[in-house]
């Protein structure tokens, strides 16, 4: 049940959210068998604050607080400057703006490759201080491991094949993984490794649909497609991508509207107003008491 309450006479985090229970891991997992008999896909998008895990929380099974918050929030040139200082704090504000969806966190880059061990100090940091979920975390067979050291010790965590972005200075690039034989047994393999550590859910990005399709039908734990293919357990986008607030749209986004252009828009009528003095009016102002 949600813990917490907001004073609504003075804070902007508005409306209230109304106790209800939140989805939870064995729940999330229960998806792949109920999807396969028909049921609906997993519906995962990030975010980075209150008022925006506000909004999404109603609408998703999963709210990803991912490390592509670097790029989103702080106009980084990739992910892999990202801390765990800025994973944790805007992790407790989408717990705290959220009643419904299960919140994951991504574990940045260097706070879990050296060992299982590490990998364990910051999960549990992130958990603590956040109020999470689960953790997610990149890699395949090489971080099996690491996945069911944290699984043993009660840290969930969702998995990430494929495209792996804080590996973008190995990888050399953005592109479509899967596209040789090699590169298709490696995901492959990455994919039942972690699921056979104890994934509760993998995150696929970036990678050809038949792969994607095959890595679905692999493993036992349910699929969250990005740039990989509908028949994915679920999808995942960037929220302000498929919101329209950046000018690039990669391939694999559907732009579900302009946000961009209508903040743009309502700034300019807001400047206009500021420089023709018709704002504030009346309705604005406070008057002195008769």
């Amino acid at each position: 049940m949600s813990t917490y309450t907001l004073d609504t006479a003075t804070s902007r985090a508005n409306p209230t959210p109304a106790p209800m229970r939140r989805l939870t891991v064995p729940a999330i997992r229960r998806r792949k068998a109920e999807i396969a008999e028909g049921g609906e896909p997993l519906v995962m998008l990030t975010a980075y604050t209150v008022r925006t895990a506000q909004i999404l929380d109603p609408h998703c099974d999963i709210l990803l607080v991912g490390d592509s918050l670097g790029q989103v929030v702080y106009g980084l040139p990739s992910t892999v400057p990202v801390t765990l200082e800025m994973m944790a704090a805007h992790g407790a504000a989408v717990v705290r703006g959220s009643y419904h969806a299960l919140v994951a966190v991504d574990m940045p880059f260097g706070s879990y490759e050296a060992s299982p061990e590490q990998a364990f100090a910051s999960a549990a940091r992130l958990l603590k201080e956040t109020g999470a979920a689960a953790v997610k975390l990149e890699g395949g067979e090489a971080m099996a491991p690491t996945v069911r050291f944290l699984s043993d010790r009660g840290i969930p965590v969702i998995g990430h094949v494929g495209l792996t972005p804080q590996a973008i200075n190995a990888l050399g690039g953005y592109g479509a993984r899967g596209r040789s034989a090699a590169e298709q047994e490696k995901i492959l393999a990455d994919a039942r490794a972690i699921d056979s550590a104890g994934a509760f859910a993998i995150v696929v990005e970036g990678v050809v649909e038949p792969i994607a399709v095959a890595v679905t039908e692999a493993v036992s734990c349910p699929t969250i497609g990005i740039g990989a293919s509908a028949r994915c357990d679920g999808q995942v986008l960037v929220a302000e991508d498929m919101l329209g607030l950046f000018e690039r749209t990669p391939r694999f986004v559907k732009r579900f509207d302009d946000l961009a252009g209508r903040i743009s828009a309502a700034v300019q009528t807001y400047a206009a107003d500021v420089r023709s003095r018709a704002f504030p009016g009346p309705e604005q102002i406070y008057p002195a008491r008769d």
